[in-house]
């Protein structure tokens, strides 16, 4: 496949580097000389110096014959220009753009987007994707990162063991053994920054993060197997009024009634454009990492603070304090992906990445054919992969026992008929199954091979 992807920055580079490890061909395309010079230098791929929306820098890069075009630049306008050329010049069949400007994205403009205006197949919006992610920690409490797989049914749940989980030093297994009648199953360790072999003798750690996929309706029992009995906060602050903070304060209020919610934002034009967006919020002026403010948050009987302003240092500060001030949890916004070792270490309980969120958000509209979902895990370490299994596989009609499975490579669940049903050995594939696979960085192309299919790519 042929893919053109606009923008070398953090989104773009990560995107190629995925796409090229496959064999697909790829062209990148960016104003900055020494951006274009990273990507040929690191990754196998053509990268091209100019401008993403030029009708000629894009027909050097080979758009008359592309299938796809991903425009990720830093600007809108240049993203939603170069879908359009892309279409009305080279007629490329999938067109997707990241836009960051929530005025475009008003349902009073969605017209704006439509085929016979300006054809943008998919819309990645980073604001909502983020908003949407922390969402959803929130509504498990105790997590470090919460995807949700088969149409819903499963999660897959990371948590980090404290000196209170139950399952300390037990054999893996044995776990499942202690919980007969839970649906779940560990499919990864992260200890000290690094992935653990998953042997049957291998025991849980403190401070080991484990990854582990559980039937929806088994979830709150399977945190509290796992030391985590957190109850869903009430009273939340959020630090920074930006659209990501505006936009996780309206999904809070619209899908929790009742929540107290309190942000703290430092501009005050700002502070009062959110007074104005959410007049039930209760909004402070002011700077988060001052022990005022955090005083008159109330943050001591606070459950959860939220700290998504757009400095990394500021975040991790100002979630660090407000532990210490007695709040009961902390989720953070970094960019920086070197300060993923803090969770835990220094007492921040989970952070978003939006890099990571943003690409894995767009390699699940790359993905179709029989590869039905795929997920980043804590900044790409692994992949969850959600693949439906072909009556011609070289899986199918085998029990899980027999499957012999790539090194790196777990098999979390299966979801057929609509039902969760856990991979015991004794388990036969069906075709038609959908396989909830966990695979360690780079072994994506072996999880293809096990389904013995052609992958389409668009």
């Amino acid at each position: 496949m042929r893919v053109i992807i606009c923008g070398a920055g953090q989104v773009g580079y990560n995107i190629a580097a995925y796409l090229s490890r496959e064999d697909n061909d790829v062209t990148v395309i960016d104003v900055d000389p020494l951006a274009i010079a990273k990507v040929n230098e690191d990754l196998d791929v053509n990268g091209v110096v100019g401008h993403a929306s030029n009708p000629a820098v894009l027909m050097g890069g080979g758009a008359s014959d592309a299938d796809m075009i991903i425009a990720v630049t830093e600007s809108d306008e240049v993203n939603m220009v170069a879908c359009q050329v892309t279409h009305s010049l080279f007629n490329i069949p999938k067109k997707i753009a990241r836009i960051r400007r929530q005025d475009y994205l008003d349902p009073a403009w969605s017209n704006l987007f439509s085929r016979a205006h300006m054809p943008i197949d998919v819309i990645i919006s980073p604001e909502i994707i983020v908003a949407e992610d922390i969402n959803r920690r929130l509504s498990i409490p105790g997590t470090t990162s919460v995807v949700r797989v088969a149409n819903g049914l499963a999660h897959v749940i990371g948590v980090i063991c404290e000196e209170n989980c139950p399952v300390l030093h037990t054999p893996l297994d044995q776990i499942a053994l202690l919980f007969p009648d839970l649906d779940f199953k560990i499919v990864a360790i992260i200890r000290n920054n690094k992935p653990v072999v998953l042997e049957s003798s291998e025991q849980i750690l403190p401070d080991d993060e484990v990854y582990f996929v559980a039937n929806t309706e088994h979830v709150k029992r399977v945190m509290a197997a796992f030391g985590h009995e957190e109850q869903e906060a009430r009273r939340i602050v959020i630090a920074g009024g930006g659209n990501i903070g505006l936009g996780l304060a309206k999904m809070l209020i619209e899908t929790n009634p009742g929540l107290q919610i309190k942000i703290i934002e430092r501009d005050r034009k700002r502070a009062e454009y959110l007074s104005g967006q959410l007049p039930e919020t209760i909004i402070l002026n002011g700077d988060g990492l001052v022990k005022e403010i955090m005083v008159e948050a109330g943050i001591e009987n606070v459950e959860t603070y939220v700290a998504v302003t757009n400095d990394d240092e500021s975040n991790i500060i100002g979630s660090l304090l407000a532990k210490q001030h007695g709040c009961g949890r902390a989720i953070t916004l970094v960019n920086n992906t070197s300060y993923s070792s803090l969770v835990g270490a220094l007492g921040v309980d989970a952070m978003v990445s939006p890099r990571s969120t943003v690409v894995a958000t767009i390699m699940q509209h790359v993905r179709r054919g029989r590869i039905k979902g795929l997920h980043s895990l804590r900044d790409g370490f692994a992949e969850i992969i959600e693949a439906e299994v072909s009556d011609t596989s070289s899986i199918v009609n085998k029990l899980i026992k027999e499957l012999e499975l790539p090194f790196g490579v777990t098999l979390g669940a299966i979801l057929r008929d609509d039902k969760i049903v856990m991979p015991k050995s004794e388990v036969t594939i069906r075709a038609g199954d959908h396989l909830i696979v966990l695979a360690s960085q780079g072994q994506a192309p072996e999880v293809e091979k096990m389904f013995s299919v052609q992958v389409d790519l668009f």
